[in-house]
């Protein structure tokens, strides 16, 4: 991978006679040695590790000088304290003169015998083990820890003296926003939620239904042909009605009861297609959702431990059944209505220009005010749902913690402190909902009553104009009826934004869990092991559950077939990690682990879970009776096999005694027998 070296630090390495010697890795940090902010540089060649740091202001003059710039440019006033003035809220930020480096140490290759980087309280360190002495070469803010980390694999491959392998490294820019700079919140997922186009989701939300398109095509056909009906209603009550019939020289003059049959068969077969819509449309949508609630609940299944450690149990929760019902409102009484809303939108505005352009122009001037309020309003409305499931999600959390801790509160009293801590976060769902009502029962009433001007103007200037006679009391009135039309899907689509900011925010958050890279990868070819014999060695193995803070660290060891080992060590020494490991919950960062010679990443998953018995330290018990939970890993296991199994367990003696044996039904976790028993 070509380095990109800045011209200033390739002076200083020219200076220092680095030669042709070629940069094999370099690494920036923002903190130096002493933990100070100054930009600090390390490069990497096959025979020395340089230093390059910023250098300090020559003065304390020009020190409190660029402070003053700083706080200057950050907004941030000097106050009066003791009658002196300070400059408050800004720490001297050095790295503001990025050009002005010096090289500050360089180290001999040959003299160091490994690099590691460690986190600290507050800051991660470059640390290089020389002379059997640990050296910080460097220190960084903790977000740099996988850069560090990252250095270290070329660093020690040097040190090794083994040739370095051009391994395509992680490029940091590719894990952050290009358009915000911000951090993806999923590395794995290069998707920005501020950035995200909506319109995409939309699109990949409407992608859902295609192969739905018979009862879909039918559900529209009806709808469509229910509007056309509805648009017939105001133009036979009253253009045809008050100057056709009710007038003595009009074209159906006295056929009241046939125009009245007339309007009353058109609305009758509009209900009986509304109905029929409507059943299609409800069948539809629970067959979407069933579809979209059974793919996020198996790709949630296919996650990583790693995935869910990093996650509030009650935010998943969300993602599957509160989510799952936003997209339901928007599959059942959005798009289908927002279409058929549409299409009666332009044929009322159609019909009115036809009957008269002058008064539909009238009609139309509280438009554009409302199109720019509701783009207005779409972004806050986007922001404010986020922040609503977020507090929801941590709500649930609360809730599920408490209630699946319930004995271990009742244990330690701990009851009120419980109650305040659910309080605290329903104080923080309190204060969205009201912020999110607030907003639209304010705006949304406004939208209605610029919508109803309009009306107001049309009785005024419709009124004239049948007053001095250029224009008939049965025209104004199917005009004002088809007003009335014209606001209702007005309405409906300034109170869209509402309901399609809350459905996208939804998608999106679902889309989240489908599309997650957080997986353990299978193997293209996996190695078959029906008959395995157990012969298990770990070689080199490093484990962390978080960047920079190993829990393994060159781990090796070998168990042959038939031998009983222990691990013994302290609490937190990853002794379950390592069974975890061996069970390939987790991968290694490093080295391996072989099961018969076969690294376990390469053995088939069936193989690999038949094999491994593990008895967990947290049990769990299923719904269900006994039998199911002793077979739960080997479903259709004979009665024997599942009898014997509790037998080894020393479990076939006091499930005998239980009212109905291995067919007692037990509720969650296992709550209906003792902690022995379960």
């Amino acid at each position: 991978m070509e380095l990109k070296i800045p011209d200033y630090i390739q002076d200083v390495l020219e200076e220092a006679e680095i030669g042709s010697d070629p940069i094999y890795a370099m690494l920036y940090s923002d903190l130096d040695t002493d933990g100070q902010y100054r930009g600090t540089w390390i490069c990497l060649t096959a025979k020395w590790v340089y230093v390059v740091t910023q250098k300090h202001y020559k003065s304390q003059e020009e020190q409190e000088q660029k402070q003053k710039q700083l706080a200057t440019r950050s907004k941030v006033r000097p106050f009066a304290k003791k009658k002196q003035q300070t400059v408050r809220g800004v720490d001297l930020d050095e790295r503001n003169n990025p050009k002005q480096v010096s090289l500050a140490a360089k180290y001999p290759i040959t003299a160091i015998s490994k690099f590691k980087s460690q986190s600290f309280v507050g800051s991660v360190a470059l640390i290089a083990e020389i002379a059997e002495k640990e050296i910080i070469i460097c220190r960084a803010s903790p977000s740099r820890i996988k850069e560090f980390n990252r250095f270290c694999k070329p660093a020690n491959t040097i040190v090794k003296g083994e040739e370095l392998k051009d391994e395509k490294q992680e490029d940091e820019e590719n894990t952050k926003c290009p358009k915000c700079k911000r951090p993806y919140p999923d590395p794995k997922r290069a998707v920005c939620p501020r950035c995200l186009d909506k319109k995409s989701i939309f699109k990949r939300v409407l992608g859902m239904t295609p192969q739905y398109k018979g009862p879909i095509s039918a559900m529209l056909f009806l709808m469509f042909t229910s509007a056309v009906l509805r648009l017939a209603a105001p133009y036979l009550s009253g253009r045809i009605l008050f100057d056709e019939v009710l007038v003595g020289d009009g074209k159906y003059a006295g056929q009241i009861g046939y125009i009245v049959f007339l309007i009353f068969i058109t609305q009758l077969v509009g209900l009986l297609l509304s109905i029929g819509h409507g059943r299609i449309n409800a069948g539809v949508t629970a067959r979407i959702v069933y579809d979209l609630k059974t793919s996020v609940f198996a790709s949630m299944q296919m996650l990583s431990l790693d995935f869910y450690n990093k996650r509030q149990t009650g935010s998943l929760m969300n993602r599957v059944n509160r989510d799952a019902m936003h997209l339901q409102y928007f599959f059942h009484d959005g798009v289908p209505y927002f279409i058929v809303n549409f299409v009666t939108l332009v044929g009322i505005t159609v019909i009115m220009f036809a009957m008269n352009w002058r008064l539909t122009l009238f009609a139309l001037l509280p438009v554009p005010l409302i199109i720019l309020s509701v783009r207005k309003l779409f972004p806050h409305l986007w922001r404010l749902f986020s922040k609503r499931f977020r507090v929801d999600a941590s709500l649930n959390s609360v809730i599920n913690d408490t209630l699946t801790g319930v004995r271990v509160v009742k244990a330690f009293g701990k009851e009120e402190e419980e109650i305040q801590r659910f309080s605290n976060k329903n104080k923080d769902v309190f204060g969205v909902n009201v912020e999110v009502g607030n907003l639209t029962t304010t705006i949304f009433p406004l939208l209605s009553y610029l919508m109803g001007l309009g009306g107001l103007i049309i009785w005024g200037v419709g009124g004239w104009d049948v007053v001095n006679g250029r224009m008939t009391y049965g025209t104004l009135l199917t005009f004002t009826g088809y007003l009335m039309m014209l606001y209702g899907p007005l309405e409906f689509m300034t109170h869209i934004v509402n309901w399609w900011s809350s459905c996208m925010n939804s998608a999106q958050r679902m889309f989240e869990i489908i599309d997650s890279q957080d997986y353990l990868p299978l193997p293209d070819e996996p190695v078959r092991l029906p008959d395995m014999q157990g012969n298990v060695e770990a070689k080199d193995v490093e484990f962390s559950y978080e960047e920079g803070k190993p829990i393994l660290s060159e781990v090796c060891f070998q168990v042959k077939k038939g031998e009983m080992i222990g691990l013994v060590g302290h609490s937190g020494a990853g002794k379950s990690t390592m069974i975890n490991l061996i069970a390939r919950l987790y991968d290694v960062n490093a080295g391996s682990i072989s099961i018969d010679g076969v690294d376990i990443r390469e053995i088939d998953k069936d193989d690999l879970n038949r094999k491994i018995g593990m008895v967990l330290q947290d049990t769990f018990l299923f719904e269900g009776s006994i039998f199911e939970n002793i077979a739960y890993a080997k479903p259709g296991a004979p009665w024997e096999e599942v009898i014997r199994a509790a037998r080894i367990a020393n479990a076939h003696d006091f499930i005998t005694k239980l009212p109905d044996g291995y067919e007692t039904v037990i509720d969650r976790k296992g709550h209906d027998l003792s902690g022995g028993e379960r």
